[in-house]
């Protein structure tokens, strides 16, 4: 039965195991009630695809899911025609008419539309910056009306409109007329406790101060910087007044990336996803102590390039510890290696 008001949804989310926040079940609610796709942006690893999968667990309806890449077209996105069985048909004179249903082969998007069942699917259209401009013109028609058109055969219009989800890492800049046709939710880093309630959900075997220690650690990690002025907690990024060492600027929302006009010490910042990651792994491992000497060995489940794993390795006693100034270099930025190129660089 579908949701009523946003906080049933949310409650159903929680039911599919997905700790979602008002603004997204609301989101997700409008997008249901008023038949418009949603796009999801975020920084990597903070749930956006698990947002789109717990929407069908919640909503109990099959999923369909659509992974883009560069290149990606319409015989892997909407449809194509079945090149073999045509090539046979015509040897053997069996049929008038090639391109008939008889021949369509159903790509994610023609399928979400012909869904044959009661509900509804959720069609998750997953990381569509990795797309190229020409693939988001293809989906307007789709996006806008719930159609696809094969000009072989004419326009299927969706009974009953899926739900679609997009996602987005914001690599590159997606085209407005996109933007226009969807509902937009931002899914920012959540903050310290709704983190913890995640892993925990996620990691049941963790211990609760292992969980709180590693998230804290995480968010300190994330709000390395490079231009970090002299000082134990300034060089972990955290602007004065923030709580508890997180990086939180007064009166701020989540506050567990870098503070607004620094630049990231990170290739990669650590995400949700990668914080699950490492309580496992620590759990695993049946390491309660950040301090203890094994840690260092599972830091690839958090920091994914060399230089971040050098960082991070060099910096764990500050980092688990920051008021242990001893252990902090006055300048993050002097602990990064002399080739490694600088944030602007990077981008």
């Amino acid at each position: 039965m579908p949701p009523a008001s946003p906080r049933e949804l949310r409650d159903q989310l929680d039911a599919a195991g997905y700790l979602a926040g008002d603004g997204l079940a609301t989101a997700a609610f409008l997008a249901l009630r008023l038949g418009r796709p949603l796009l999801l942006e975020g920084e990597p690893g903070v749930g956006k695809t698990t947002a789109a999968k717990a929407l069908a667990g919640a909503l109990d309806t099959v999923l369909i899911r659509l992974q883009c890449y560069d290149g990606l077209g319409v015989a892997e996105a909407l449809y194509e025609w079945n090149y073999q069985r045509q090539l046979l048909a015509v040897r053997s004179s069996s049929v008038a008419g090639l391109f008939t249903e008889e021949f369509l082969l159903e790509r994610p998007v023609l399928r979400a539309v012909r869904h044959p069942g009661p509900t509804p699917p959720v069609l998750l259209i997953d990381e569509i910056d990795r797309a190229d401009d020409e693939f988001e013109a293809l989906l307007f028609e789709f996006l806008g009306e719930a159609a696809v058109t094969v000009p072989e055969l004419g326009t299927f219009t969706a009974a009953r409109p899926p739900l679609v989800v997009l996602t987005s890492n914001r690599s590159r800049d997606l085209h407005d007329a996109l933007r226009r046709r969807c509902l937009y939710h931002w899914i920012d880093y959540p903050a310290p406790a709704r983190a913890a309630e995640i892993v925990r959900r996620t990691v049941p075997g963790a211990p609760a101060a292992l969980i709180a220690e590693a998230g804290a650690f995480v968010g300190r990690v994330r709000a390395l910087t490079l231009d970090a002025p002299p000082g134990a907690a300034s060089a972990l990024g955290a602007p004065p007044g923030a709580a508890s060492g997180l990086g939180v600027p007064p009166g701020g929302a989540s506050g567990l990336g870098v503070p607004p006009g620094a630049a990231s010490a990170l290739d990669k910042a650590p995400g949700l996803a990668e914080t699950i990651d490492w309580v496992a792994a620590l759990t695993v491992l049946g390491i309660t102590d950040l301090l203890a000497p094994e840690v260092p060995a599972t830091l690839g489940a958090l920091a994914k390039t060399p230089d971040d794993l050098a960082l991070v390795t060099s910096l764990i006693p500050s980092l688990v510890s920051p008021d242990v100034s001893s252990h902090v270099s006055p300048h993050v930025s002097s602990l990064v290696s002399p080739g490694r190129p600088s944030h602007e660089d990077r981008q």
